[in-house]
């Protein structure tokens, strides 16, 4: 008697062919993701699409045979949204990785969901154009799990996040059907903004097929790029929320807290001892030199020490150190990254909060803050590969204090299984219920990403 897991390898592989894949070691990296959590166990096969066709077949008959599907690109995410356990599919898009058009007059480019955010970029320079959203895993990341999270970076708080950039989808539902989402105008609000919807919703609604993609033109002129050193963490935060508030506009303004700034020390082999907290920030355009000197000036003013450099060469080295905080964190051991966002004017609050929880907990939190728009990563450093009891109290103890200050638990990671159990929180039970039966709606089975967010 042929048992469940053997009758769906065969519709599989009827259907699919070489695509479908029962690799112990390709079933075993699928387990996790750059979060660091495993599932309890290796999934049924991966399927590797390359086509809508085949990413249409395999939900087909994963809604007929009841069998779970997690969608997966490069198994990037930081919160356990991607990762599989026994009995699931894996359905990777990382091979439908084709740009199908670049409209320079209209500024959008369509896509498939496994194109590479860097490689993107890089096509699209020399004619002008660029994906404003600027993931710290761009190198790495696809633009299908860029979208799944909706994901920010270094430079959203002047260009936006992801779903500032994405004018349409297409999406297959859970029993197969294909959905043509949103539009190519400037405009467009005909009906419920389904495409929105989508944005951020780690694979739990449908399978992100081919995304339309709003474009910018480069900014024109040098960048200029400011090093401040300060002797406190909640001396740059004042820093980068007063500069906000001075309606200065910085492309880009990174805060790294003492303990990463040594861990990336270390981990580069660069003599940061001694220099306290860095606040980096750039500006760009054709006003980003006087801009500049307007920021210097309120850094020094709050008892930074500061350096403008317009060096391109220069510019790209300084966010080459902010880009190595992951790996300088986790060489020094297991890492849980946090992810919260407060208002801006809280920035100096909330990183005072967690220089409270460190001493309460005897712990180190490196933390690095995309301070232009208030999204911190506390990093949480242990040994082995779980938890320690103390450090989730002490993630709980800081998501409260996010949640005091009107923040919100992710600003960009998304949820995935690391912050369910706060869900209704932030939330609210009414809320909560409701996106359950939005879930539902799209996916009756639960078959679509199923443990994930709720």
């Amino acid at each position: 008697m042929i048992d469940a897991g053997s009758a769906i390898l065969e519709d599989l592989r009827a259907a699919l062919g070489a695509a479908v894949s029962t690799d112990a070691a390709e079933l075993e990296a699928a387990r996790a993701d750059r979060s660091g959590r495993v599932s309890d166990a290796r999934p049924l096969a991966i399927v590797t699409a390359r086509s809508i066709e085949d990413v249409q077949a395999t939900m087909r008959i994963a809604s007929q045979r009841g069998v779970a599907v997690v969608p997966r690109g490069a198994g990037t995410g930081l919160a356990g949204g991607s990762t599989a356990g026994a009995g699931e599919i894996v359905l990777s898009t990382l091979a439908m990785n084709r740009i199908l058009e670049i409209n320079d007059d209209d500024e959008l480019a369509v896509v498939e969901p496994g194109i590479i955010n860097a490689v993107l970029n890089e096509a699209l320079e020399p004619r002008g154009l660029w994906f404003a959203p600027d993931p710290a895993s761009k190198a790495i990341s696809t633009i299908g799990g860029n979208i799944a999270t909706n994901a920010g970076g270094l430079l959203c708080a002047k260009y936006g996040v992801t779903r500032e950039s994405v004018l349409g989808l297409k999406v297959v539902l859970a029993d197969g059907r294909l959905l043509t989402l949103g539009h190519r105008t400037v405009k467009g609000v005909t009906g419920y903004d389904l495409t929105a919807l989508i944005i951020g919703s780690e694979g739990t609604l449908g399978v992100i097929v081919e995304a339309t993609l709003k474009l910018r033109a480069l900014p024109a002129g040098p960048k200029a790029t400011i090093g401040a050193y300060f002797d406190t963490v909640e001396q740059a935060a004042r820093a980068s929320s007063v500069i906000t508030a001075s309606r200065l506009r910085p492309a880009a303004m990174e805060l790294i807290g003492q303990s990463a700034l040594e861990a990336i020390g270390e981990y580069l082999g660069l003599d940061f001892a001694g220099r306290g907290s860095y606040l980096l920030v750039q500006m760009d355009g054709p006003a980003a030199a006087i801009e500049a000197d307007s920021a210097v000036s309120i850094i020094r003013s709050l008892g930074g020490v500061a350096e403008i450099s317009s060096d391109p060469v220069e510019g790209d080295r300084l966010f080459a150190i902010r880009r190595s905080v992951h790996a300088a964190v986790t060489a020094k051991g297991t890492v849980l990254i946090e992810d919260v966002a407060v208002p801006r004017s809280q920035l100096p609050a909330m990183f005072a909060a967690i220089t409270e929880i460190e001493r309460k907990y005897g712990m180190v939190i490196p933390t690095v803050a995309h301070a232009g728009d208030g999204n911190l990563h506390p990093n949480f450093v242990f040994q082995g590969s779980e938890v320690p009891p103390e450090v989730w109290a002490a993630a709980d103890e800081l998501f409260f204090a996010c949640l005091r200050l009107g923040g919100t638990l992710t600003g960009e990671h998304g949820v995935g299984i690391l912050k369910r159990r706060w869900l209704a929180d932030e939330l609210g039970a009414d809320q909560v219920d409701l996106q359950r039966e939005i879930k539902l709606l799209f996916d009756p089975k639960n078959l679509l990403n199923p443990g994930k967010i709720f």
